[in-house]
């Protein structure tokens, strides 16, 4: 077993944050594949024509769910990265940021996969604004790692 005396205080929110990331992405597969299998959309194409979009709603309903996982999907090495990173010496930033990323990447998707792009525009605010915390939070804990350096 690992020692908790290893990690600051609050470091397991942290972990915990980068782990339902996983149950996220793979939530979102589902829905991708599920959208799929609806609009009849053979592997392997990536997204549905936008001659088809106009046609069948279930083939725009399909790219929507392939656009709310891929943009999961670009932005998550710099999460975990920001997250992990920041959750050293700021865990309880960390957690909560992490946690409003989650929370925003859900409403997002949920919107996005309604058909109607502008319905994920809610969880994009709040996804953001848990960027926002791990943005500062991981910079300004590298900018005192290169001071005290100096």
């Amino acid at each position: 077993m690992i020692s908790a005396g290893m990690y600051p205080h609050g470091y397991g929110f942290v972990l915990l944050a980068a782990c339902s990331t996983g149950f996220l992405t793979v939530w979102q597969g589902i829905l991708v594949s599920g959208a799929r299998k609806a609009a009849g959309i053979p592997y392997p194409n990536a997204y549905a024509t936008a001659e088809a979009c106009l046609k069948d709603e279930k083939a725009n309903k399909f790219n929507c769910a392939v656009r709310a996982h891929a943009n999961c999907l670009e932005e998550l090495p710099w999460f975990l990265f920001a997250l992990l990173y920041t959750g050293i010496e700021y865990p309880t930033l960390a957690a909560g940021s992490g946690a409003f990323w989650v929370l925003g990447r859900i409403i997002y998707t949920l919107g996005y996969v309604s058909g109607n792009p502008k319905k994920r525009m809610p969880g994009s605010l709040l996804f953001h604004i848990g960027s926002l915390g791990l943005l500062v939070g991981s910079t300004y804990s590298a900018y005192q790692l290169t001071m005290s350096q100096l």
